[in-house]
């Protein structure tokens, strides 16, 4: 004989599976657990978000949705940390404070501080300085630059999945689309500086 459980009592409240009820009047916990430092990723700098999407923090799961990346995927705190330092700061040519920044002052920065990589000032003494990449072996850190004066005239830094980080004339700091039609005609080429 196969017993089954007893069906729930009809009630006005929220009635699930065993019997479970939710308690509208009780505090909500947070979900978001601060982040934990994985083993074996030590080939990832900065690498303390956690891989397991229950443990991932809030940073984690705001950059899973801009760069449209599986939230388990963003490990990389110190890329992470950085692009959310300088997010939406204003353009500035020639700037290269949080008053405001240009394209190639916010790469070579972004470079600096997350890959330890040093390169040139300007767009197109940093294309010179890496070696050229096609579009389809991009991997974050490569450099993508755009010709929007009938020259290399603007630099992003390559995050994945299409998504790159640049100063936008614009908008200030913030993550674009290789495929967003203005990019994709003005795409001039890739360069990887290791």
């Amino acid at each position: 004989m196969v017993r089954h459980p007893p069906k729930p009592a009809a009630s006005s409240e929220p009635v699930f599976l065993d019997n479970i009820t939710i308690n509208p009047s009780a505090s909500p916990r947070s979900s978001v657990h601060k982040p934990v430092r994985i083993r074996g990723n030590s080939d990832i700098p900065g690498s303390v978000f956690s891989s397991d999407i229950e443990r991932c923090n809030e940073l984690q799961f705001k950059y899973a949705i801009l760069m449209e990346d599986a939230v388990e995927n963003v490990t990389n705190q110190r890329l992470v940390s950085f692009i959310e330092d300088w997010y939406g700061t204003p353009y500035k040519y020639g700037g290269s404070t949080k008053m405001g920044i240009d394209c190639s002052a916010f790469s070579s920065l972004m470079l600096d501080s997350v890959y330890h990589l040093d390169i040139p000032r300007t767009c197109r003494k940093q294309y010179e300085a890496g070696s050229r990449v096609s579009k389809s072996q991009l991997v974050p850190g490569d450099l993508v630059f755009f010709n929007t004066t009938g020259r290399i005239s603007h630099v992003g830094v390559y995050l994945g999945h299409s998504k790159f980080v640049h100063a936008s004339t614009s908008s200030g700091i913030m993550i674009s689309d290789l495929d967003e039609s203005y990019f994709k005609r003005r795409y001039a080429g890739a360069a990887r500086i290791r």
